[in-house]
């Protein structure tokens, strides 16, 4: 009586899990199947592809895409490098001791701070987080959060390597994007509400040796930032190459569409401020104004910015700060852009 009472719910244990085995393998090789058939597909269809990519238009788009592509992956793996160090090795309460006591004075001291700690956008609002969460003014730590993604020694130096005939592009950058992050940090001291911020919780790395938070902050950033430069590289060489000379020239021509369309291009291309520089070098038919913005307004507000925002500080943060911070970017970059540029 007990084998036949136990038997059916052996059975009934193997009927459950072994879909959900199933399941889970599906799960495990659902990607490496992907990539197979990808690589099966244009194992058969490579003549067609080879006869796609010789052609002229396809032959224009490589060459910058491969050029964005080279030029940008040095200063990306070692900004990554960089910035999860300082996220991991030093610790948050640093910063605290080193601001000054009233936030009107803290707000521009770590505004520079950006400009001596390397780092870039993913790895800057957690660090903001992390200051919120060890008692530093939220002012502070919001304008550090603006400058440096924008102002560190590596994204300026890729920067001056974008532009070599232009080394004015480095200061203007430097000079509007400090002026923005301390400008919405004293805005968010004037006019911020306290419960408008939540406090931000507790970083992933966590309970974590040094060691292997460090290496999965650098896999986390390599991922997310590289696949961000690419999709960046990709619509840079597909402006040049595939969109009518015409409409670009009717957007740049006209001073303040221009400013608009690149400004609203960074919004939406979303990438790493390591690499920005040689997107913006590459869009040449655009004044250097209109790509002063696009590097102005990406590293500080942008889709994945957005959601990182609203993730760690609210939705109700993120509503107010993302929009006034890139109303100001807009502004600010272009009036610095027509005085020194």
């Amino acid at each position: 009586m007990a084998i036949t009472k136990t038997a059916p719910r052996e059975s009934g244990e193997r009927a459950e899990t072994g879909p959900d085995r199933d399941r889970e393998e599906g799960r495990h090789f659902n990607s490496p199947l992907l990539l197979t058939l990808l690589l099966l597909t244009a194992v058969m269809f490579q003549g067609p592809i080879r006869g796609a990519l010789s052609a002229p238009v396809m032959q224009s788009w490589m060459t910058v895409f491969v050029a964005v592509m080279v030029q940008a992956l040095p200063f990306l793996v070692l900004g990554v490098l960089l910035s999860a160090a300082i996220a991991v090795f030093v610790p948050p309460s640093f910063f605290a001791r080193a601001l000054p006591g009233r936030p009107a004075l803290a707000v521009p001291v770590a505004g520079a701070a950006g400009a001596v700690l390397p780092g870039c956008e993913c790895a800057s609002v957690p660090v903001a987080g992390a200051l919120v969460r060890r008692g530093v003014t939220p002012a502070a730590a919001l304008a550090f959060l603006l400058s440096a993604p924008a102002i560190n020694p590596i994204v300026l130096t890729a920067t001056a390597v974008a532009f070599p005939g232009d080394p004015e592009m480095v200061l203007a950058r430097f000079v509007a994007s400090l002026l923005v992050a301390c400008a919405m940090g004293w805005l968010w001291h004037r006019l911020g509400r306290t419960d408008w911020l939540r406090l931000p919780a507790g970083t992933s790395h966590e309970g974590q040796g040094k060691g292997a938070a460090f290496w999965d902050s650098v896999r986390h950033d390599v991922t997310h930032a590289g696949g961000f430069l690419v999709v960046g590289a990709m619509a840079a060489a597909t402006l040049k190459a595939v969109v009518p000379a015409e409409w670009l020239r009717l957007a740049a021509d006209h001073p303040v569409l221009s400013v608009l369309a690149l400004a609203v291009l960074a919004v939406l291309l979303s990438l790493c401020s390591e690499a920005d520089a040689f997107v913006a070098a590459s869009l040449t038919q655009f004044s250097l104004t209109a790509r002063l913005t696009f590097l102005v307004v990406g590293p500080m507000i942008d889709l994945k910015l957005f959601a990182m925002q609203a993730g760690t500080f609210g939705r109700a943060f993120a509503l107010r700060f993302a929009p006034a911070t890139f109303a100001l970017a807009v502004v600010v970059s272009a009036l610095t852009g027509t005085v020194l540029l």
